[in-house]
Parts: structure tokens; sequence; C-alpha cells
């Protein structure tokens, strides 16, 4: 008998179907060994080796793969193909004992580590035939991670708790996430919008023998130069511009037509599919992680943590055969298209995530085991690969630069003249037909319209562009960006409102902190540094221990001196003018897990504290009796609600005075705190 050891029973229960009766196959249920919870478990004395226990909800499942073993002629370990697969794989050898000296009883002949890039017939047949040893290159850069991060948060979070308040946690990766969302709402706060006028004249050529066919053009340039989108400052300047071309004479200068190619995008890497999922389809990272994981153990997609866009020939061929059969040859370019993947770092030996059998639609894939979500994020997936083979769609583009006087406008045309890969995954595009014009046409003005504008701050990060932010700089790999972002959130270091990060006041606090003390922790750059050196582990160039010591050596001796430096009443504590009702000493702004309070400076012989309510002026739609006040979740999530909570449970995520300026009723919106 061969038993074969995967993480899921959803993955065993599909890999089953592939194997004769000759073989067993069991689950581990994810990690059976790993760090201990209530310790370091990393001897920093002794090379950073990791001491690993068996978790106790992992006992039972070690003891069922044990008496599994006795009638195992040969044992496959098939656990994911990545580190954390080739860890898990190792892992089960060194919690089932199968590294030791076998006794001459043991009916264990061989144990083999099979790999896939996804659960199909022949995938796991050919993997059968071609087994392999466990990778401890793989093993050892994830261990390396695990142990750093084992360091960073077991020693670094104390840290946090003695200087600000206790429950804080440190991530070596979640916090640099994090300083991108507070370095991002700075950039918010800190911006100045500009005024600038747009002007528009609305125009029809006087030739044209269509009636109604108006076209609009807008104001670029002056005295043959090009104006920028600043030029413009005032109304007082727009009106000048104005009163100059309300009598002009308005001719066509120039006509510039061509054609524009558009490029059909690489299928997915994890990355590229966590994003176009929350743009298309509104779905969280951990969401669509969860649904692709469910897609894969059930043989429907590759394995979905890839940070390569490389696909298998027969994948390329598959793909071509149904661009031609479902949209002709007219859509299928002459030759083949392949993709380099341009992420440093990525396994070009992994494939992008694709459909394991492109033929199939969603109507092949629904049944019972499936809900809406997981058919459109395979919709979704089956759209990209097959888009990835088509031809490039092609855009006819019209210029026309109209000349008033010293003014030069310019209308833009855009016309579709083959969709090529838009026919399945469409793009954003405005398609705009300007009416037939030649050189030395003359227009009739019909309208001159001049607008006001506001430059607008930089945007505060999605998840997709947190994403996309992550991956650009390098930090993070494809199995971590869904945990960071949830991680950065159970924290509550930000919150996300209205699919948009904003930070929280200890994320903040926390991150200033930081980067004051502890700067490694949260520089970009080190941190993309430290992932390269995880890949070079990966690919037995260094070695892993001296990667940790390199780190951990400086950052025990500044965390000691922290300790001795920082002072916890320079962080968290703000004067104020007031005095103590009870003690009559001077009253402090503190920050503690449910936000700012004020408190006694006598703590703790005086434990006076006091809520600080931030009242928005207006009364509760409601209850008419109560303020409304600005106010938190568990989660840290801001909303509004009526002071007289819990007698009146009136709330609105939305904030009532920018609603009540916008002319827009105040409704209670069924807030749950």
């Amino acid at each position: 008998m061969n038993l074969v050891i995967v993480e899921s029973p959803a993955k065993g229960r599909t890999i089953e179907k592939y194997l004769g009766s000759d073989y067993k196959v069991a689950a581990s249920f994810g990690h059976v060994r790993d760090l201990p919870e209530k310790e370091l478990g990393v001897d920093t004395e002794h090379n950073f080796q990791p001491h690993y226990i068996i978790p106790f909800k992992a006992r039972k499942t070690i003891s069922f793969l044990k008496s599994q073993l006795k009638n195992a002629d040969n044992v496959y370990l098939a656990t994911d193909f990545d580190r954390e697969g080739e860890a898990i794989a190792w892992h089960v050898v060194q919690a089932l004992g199968l590294n030791e000296t076998k006794d001459q009883k043991s009916k264990i002949k061989n144990i083999h580590r099979i790999t896939f890039h996804e659960i199909t017939k022949d995938a796991i047949q050919e993997a059968i035939k071609h087994p392999r040893e466990i990778d401890m290159d793989l093993v050892d850069a994830q261990q390396a991670r695990r142990v750093l991060d084992r360091l960073v948060g077991y020693k670094l979070s104390p840290f946090l708790w003695r200087k600000i308040y206790s429950g804080l946690s440190a991530g070596r990766v979640q916090s640099v996430a994090v300083r991108l969302i507070v370095e991002r709402e700075r950039e918010i706060q800190k911006f100045k919008p500009e005024e600038y006028w747009t002007i528009a004249a609305e125009l029809q050529n006087q030739k044209s023998k269509i009636k109604n066919q108006k076209f609009i053009a807008t104001l670029n340039g002056i005295d043959d130069k090009k104006i920028d989108k600043l030029d413009i400052k005032s109304e007082k300047e727009a009106r000048k511009i104005i009163n100059d071309l309300e009598k002009a004479d308005y001719k066509v200068k120039n006509i510039e037509e061509k054609s524009e190619n558009r490029w059909p995008y690489p299928p997915f890497t994890t990355s590229t599919m966590q994003q176009e999922s929350s743009k298309k389809l509104g779905f969280s990272a951990k969401k669509t992680m969860k649904l692709a994981q469910d897609l894969y153990e059930a043989g429907h997609i590759t394995y979905m943590r890839t940070d390569s866009v490389n696909l298998s020939q027969l994948a390329i061929n598959t793909a071509r055969k149904v661009v031609e059969d479902n949209f002709g040859k007219s859509y299928l370019p002459e030759k083949a298209k392949y993709y380099k993947t341009k992420t440093k770092g990525a396994q070009e030996a992994h494939e992008a995530i694709r459909p394991t059998h492109l033929a199939n639609r969603i109507s092949h894939i629904a049944n019972s085991e499936f809900n809406d979500d997981h058919l459109k994020l395979y919709d979704l997936i089956w759209k990209r690969m097959v888009a990835c083979q088509m031809k490039e769609a092609i855009l006819d583009t019209l210029a026309v630069d109209i000349l008033a006087q010293k003014y030069t406008f310019r209308a833009n045309g855009t016309k579709v003249k083959f969709a090529g890969f838009m026919k399945v995954w469409p793009t954003k595009l405005e398609e705009k037909t300007l009416p037939q014009l030649k050189i030395n046409d003359i227009c009739d003005l019909i309208s001159l319209n001049k607008d006001q504008h506001f430059t607008e701050p930089p945007a505060r990060y999605s998840e997709a562009s947190l994403i996309k932010a992550l991956e650009e700089h390098g930090i993070g790999r494809p199995s971590t960006y869904a945990p960071i972002i949830s991680t950065i959130q159970d924290r509550k270091y930000v919150a996300l409102e209205q699919r948009y990060f904003r930070p929280n006041e200890i994320g903040f606090l926390v991150t200033d902190l930081l980067i004051t003390h502890f700067p490694n922790i949260v520089d970009i750059g080190f941190t993309a540094k430290m992932e390269d050196e995880f890949d070079d582990v990966s690919e037995g160039k260094k070695d892993w221990e001296k990667i940790i010591s390199d780190f951990y050596h400086p950052f025990e001796k500044n965390l000691g001196i922290k300790y001795k430096e920082v002072e916890k009443k320079n962080i968290v504590e703000e004067k104020t003018d007031r005095k103590c009702p009870k003690c009559d000493k001077g009253l402090v702004i503190k920050l503690g897990r449910f936000g700012r309070f004020l408190a006694c400076q006598g703590f703790p012989e005086c434990k006076y504290t006091e809520q600080i309510i931030n009242k928005i002026g207006m009364k509760c739609p409601d209850c008419k009796e109560g303020d409304i006040i600005e106010r938190q979740t568990k989660r840290g999530k801001k909303f509004w609600g009526c002071s007289r909570y819990p007698k009146c449970h009136w709330g609105s995520w939305d904030d009532p005075k920018k609603m009540q300026n916008a002319n827009i009723k105040v409704q209670n919106e069924n807030v749950k705190f």
C-alpha cells in the first residue's frame, strides 16, 4: 500500500480519484509542528535553532497518520508546490519519525516528495512517476522567515506593551504595510488643493449637412504653447479668455489620424488575481485566496500562490484552440504569446494561475460544492487566460486642432477598430466619434464653458493598490499578501472604510515609534532586501542562520538601549491645562486600546479618567436630544453615533456633517457596535 499525505481533505479527495486502489490519501490538516505560543522557541545562543512542538490540535492527526504507516510500503508527500508546502512535508517527516533509523520490522521502504502545479489525472500520475527528495533549501528559506518573524514579534511586542499599552504586537512585514498607509494619509493631510479652470467650446462644422452634429473641444494651447492643467488659476483669467473667444473664428488647423494598439495582459499571478478580484468583484484578498484554494483543491485551476506568468506549452496550445473555436481565426495571433515575469525573485518554474481544463466554462464546474462567488472568480481566471492568447485590440484615434485667434483647442475621437482581446477582457474605454472635419473648415461656436476644478490629494490605498505597492517594493511574497492585509486590520492599526484603508491613531503612533527607534523594521528597502536573502536561501546561495544572526544581534542590542531611553509618558501622554476634579493634579491626554482619554497625572494613587468626546455640532436626528459624536467599533472602524447610547441606537458610517452639507438626508444605517 502507498500512503499519500496532503494538507487538506478536499485536496485529498480530488487526488484519490486519479490513483488506484493501492493508494491511500490522508490529510495533515496544514502544519503539524510549529514554534510554541507562550515562549520564544528559538535558541538565540545556539545558531537560532527553532524548537518545534506538535500543537494540541495536531496530535490526533499525527496519531492517525502513524496508524496508516503500519501498512504503507511507500509514503508520498504531496503538499503544496511552494516553500510552505515543502516545509509542511518536512515537518510531517519529523513528526512521524520517518527520519529516524528504521528497525527491521518496518514496512516503510521509501519516502518520496511529489509536486504538481495542478490537480489533474495527468499531473498526479506524472508526479508519482518522478518523485524527488525534500528540498532542504526551500525548507530553510521558510524556516528563516518563520524564525525572523518570531524574533521580531516576540521581542518587540513587549516593548510596545511597556511604552504604549498592553495587547499591541509588532510584525516585520506588516509594520511596513502600515507605514505605507500612514505615510499616504499624511500626504493627504498635508495636501493643499490648488484651484484651476478649464475652458471648452461646443462647436459645429459649418459644412456639416447633419443637424445637431456638435462636438466638444478643450483649450490646450495659447500662442502655440501647450498649456498645463494649472495654467489658468482663477475665474478672472478664465473670463478674460472667454471674452477673447466669444467673437473669434474657429478654424480647423490640423488633423492627426492614427491607429493605436492595446496589448492583452499576462495571465494571473497571485497579486494580479487579488487586485482584479478586488476591482471587478469587490472581493477581499483573503476571500479571493479562499475561493481560489477551493477551486485548486477541486482540480479546476492551477496552484494559486505564484508570482510567475509562465505558461506550459500545452496550456498555450489549448488556449489558442479555445480562441479559434469560440471567436474565430481573426482573433488568433499568428504566433503564440509568451510572457516574462518581471518580479524580482519570481519562480519561473511555477506557472501562472489558469484553469486546468480551459474548455470548461462556468457551466462545467457549477455544482453543489461551489457558490456564485466561486464561479465569478473562476470566470475571471478563465477570461484572463483566454485573453492573454488573443490578438491585440486596435483603436482608431483622431486628434483635431482648432485655432481661434491665439488660442488652440483640441478635440479627440476614439473608436474601436478591432476588439481583439477586449472581446473577452473589457477595458475602460470611452468611444467618442467626431463629425467629418477637414483642414481649414470653419466651425460655428455654439457655446463656451468655463469649469472650476481643484487638484485632489493622492488616493488612500485600497486592497488592490496596497498589494500592488507591496509587490512593486518587493515586500512579501504571493503567500503573504492576504495575511498581511488581514493582520493589520485585526491589530486595529488600520481600518477599511468604503474599500479604502485609513490608519487608526494607534497605527500612526506605532509607526512613528518604530521609525524613530527601530528604523530597519519599517524600512522598505531593508525589508525587501530580507526577502531577496530568503530567495537566496531557497536557491542554496546563502546560509539561513547567518542571515538571522546578522539581523538579530544589532537588533537585540538596540532593543536593550531603547528600553532605557524611551519613556512612555513622552509617547502616549499630552499635557492639558485642566485639573483633576478629585485631587487637583493636572489632567493629561493618554492613548489606550479604545482611543484617547483624559487621566490624572497622579495615577496610580488617583484613578480618575474621563472620556474624550468629539462632538460635531449636530443633534441626533432620531431622538432629537443627544449630540452626534465620533466613535469607533471594536475593530477600530470610525462611525458616528448618538451620545445617549445605549438609550438611543442611532448610528451612521458616513459623517453626518458632510451629508448635511450635501443636502443628503441623515438616516440610521444600523451600525453595529
